[in-house]
């Protein structure tokens, strides 16, 4: 046997070898806290020992017949891997590192000659080409995470060619899949990109963090404080905005709840490697150097922000599924901690979000496709109808997880909930049915719930901007991006709008948030259940754009109108920083007033 022989045989072992463990740690739930975390320890130990092997017999292996591809393949189950622990955990190193693994792929062209014009290549190799559209698929997907725009316009650019290039060679191959998931990502950029600004989604300690505000956070002192630490991130909406298993609004969610790299991005901190079973940090990735290193020894993180909260983000979950999952998070949640729960559905089987929109003259449109809802289940427990025989309302309504005639079983009651009031809640419904979660509201079982609900119904100056499916939820859309949201609302476009324009709307909200920070601080009818969150960054962001929120369609929506397009949260807020306050409809008069649109809202004393 000779030595290429040999070499060649050890490799294919080692491959053999990583598989089988990259199988093992595949299929893991991306939620709860991984109790086996010795498994992902070995499959990575097992990719950083074939990767070093190839390395070093590269030569050999070659002669012994090692197609480049194979080596991609070897470099994106890596990618894979770091990308499916940046899901489990939300550290932001491993979306990092998933990130050069493939962008290292492309810039090396190792799938390169498998296009069927080349002479080395022919039809048989039809597996090859599978492997090369998936990887851009995951490509795409953690580029899009990472907000990495220009790499994903150049990859949908290349995804596309290759599709079509695979369906020109292979015309007994049906690429009916591929092709959707081209028009997926199609449709995303293009919702994505409209509203596209300087600020990022993630939390950004330049635009987020306000000076004159933070001592008075500092001082806050509340009887309770609990950490933010746990997410679940789900909706389910025929026809939504989607790429891969990420929807429009769990995408923007899962970035509203994420740290913005500050000052020098990520840094490179050197760290002891370890053998003893303890986490072994299997980083490293020089763009500089050109060469993909799996070094144990690196460690890319930001040393001056926290760790992420960790985030479950479920597709298309049923409702068993569901709460299985909220059952585990609740199970495992530390001792004071808060548990957030985002649910974006319909309300209604089968239906889009969007029903009515409001116009700025006062029409209103209903929609003409009526869908009949399904039989109901209509026997519910007997703790929830109280002496007089009525429903208590915990099983009234819903939110719809599924396909059309598959009748109760999509139901999620808001009874449903009720059990996971025993650990701390904070939960966002968005849902022309949110308002049937007011139930929840003195019904807990221990500890009292923050409530979210969004509006029944979108409100939009122009009813053409109204379809849920084309842009995403509204109600979200304030939550993640509160300017981009109000200028979707009055039909303005920011990429119409000249920067310096922009950037002087985004300075008069960001003080406007400042000076909400100070009245919550220094408020002596705070709730407890707001006081003991909102130290928290990412909460006491979302409160007060919740605040921003329910002012702006306050003013913008006839006050007859007002229980469908307001958003309600529960407990109150204080008065302080409610629509009819003076320091809140100023704020919003000014941002209206800057961006030439105030004759769209119904400001009073103004």
């Amino acid at each position: 046997m000779s030595d290429n022989d040999v070499v060649s045989g050890t490799f294919r072992a080692l491959v053999e070898s990583a598989d089988r463990k990259f199988a093992r740690v595949r299929d893991v739930p991306a939620y709860g806290r991984v109790h086996n975390q010795h498994y992902f320890h070995k499959v990575f130990k097992a990719y950083m020992r074939l990767w070093k092997y190839q390395q070093e017999k590269r030569s050999k292996l070659i002669e012994a017949g090692l197609n480049r591809w194979e080596i991609g393949e070897i470099a994106s189950r890596i990618g894979q891997l770091y990308f499916g622990q940046y899901m489990r955990t939300s550290e932001a190193r491993f979306l990092v590192e998933a990130y050069v693994f493939y962008e290292a792929i492309l810039s090396r062209s190792y799938f390169e000659g498998s296009n069927s014009s080349s002479k080395a290549f022919g039809k048989k190799d039809l597996g090859v080409r599978f492997k090369e559209l998936r990887f851009y698929a995951r490509f795409l997907l953690v580029s899009l995470i990472l907000n990495r725009t220009e790499m994903v316009q150049l990859l949908a650019e290349r995804f596309k060619a290759l599709v079509d290039d695979c369906k020109a060679n292979y015309r007994e191959t049906n690429f009916k899949e591929w092709r959707l998931v081209v028009q997926e990502i199609v449709r995303f950029m293009k919702v994505d990109t409209a509203f596209m600004n300087v600020r990022p989604l993630r939390y950004s300690t330049l635009f987020d963090s306000h000076p004159s505000s933070l001592p008075y956070v500092a001082r806050f002192h509340a009887k309770r404080v609990l950490k933010f630490q746990d997410a679940l991130l789900t909706s389910y909406h025929r026809n939504e905005v989607k790429f891969a298993e990420l929807t429009l609004d769990t995408y923007r969610m899962l970035q509203c709840l994420e740290w913005e790299p500050s000052g020098s991005f990520y840094q490179k901190r050197a760290v002891e490697s370890k053998e003893n079973g303890t986490f072994i940090d299997h980083s490293g990735a020089s763009a500089a150097s050109g060469v993909i290193d799996m070094n144990l020894a690196a460690d890319m993180t930001d040393p001056t922000l926290p760790p992420n909260p960790r985030k479950a983000v479920i597709y298309r979950p049923s409702v068993t599924h569901l709460i299985a999952v909220m059952a585990t998070i609740c199970e495992e949640l530390p001792l004071d901690s808060i548990m957030l729960v985002y649910l974006s559905a319909s309300g209604k089987a089968g239906r889009n979000n969007v029903t009515q929109v409001y116009n700025s003259g006062g029409s209103h449109k209903s929609s003409k496709n009526k869908v009949p809802l399904p039989a109901q289940n209509n026997s519910m427990p007997e703790s929830c109808i109280n002496n007089k025989g009525e429903s208590s309302g915990y099983y009234d309504q819903y939110l719809w997880f599924g396909p059309r005639g598959n009748g109760g079983l999509s139901n999620l009651y808001p009874g449903d909930i009720i059990p996971f009031t025993r650990r701390p809640l904070f939960l966002i419904i968005d849902s022309d049915n949110s308002h049937a979660f007011k139930a929840l509201h003195g019904a807990e079982r221990g500890e009292t719930a923050a409530l979210f609900l969004s509006p029944l119904r979108p409100a939009f100056k122009n009813p053409a901007d109204a379809g849920f499916t084309q842009n995403g939820s509204q109600f979200t859309f304030f939550l993640t991006a509160p300017l981009s949201a109000f200028c979707q609302l009055v039909g303005f476009s920011p990429s119409d709008t000249e920067a310096e324009v922009y950037n002087d709307a985004e300075s008069i909200l960001s003080a406007a948030f400042s000076e909400w920070e100070v009245i919550l601080c220094t408020s002596t009818s705070l709730d407890l259940v707001w006081a003991q969150v909102i130290a928290d960054p990412f909460l006491r962001r979302l409160i007060l754009r919740f605040i921003f929120c329910r002012a702006v369609l306050s003013f913008f929506c006839p006050p007859e109108d007002s229980e469908q397009y307001l958003p309600i949260c529960l407990p109150l807020l204080p008065i302080s920083v409610s629509p009819d306050s003076e320091v809140v409809q100023s704020a919003v008069h000014r941002l209206a007033k800057h961006l030439s649109v105030s004759d769209f809202f119904h400001f009073v004393d103004t």
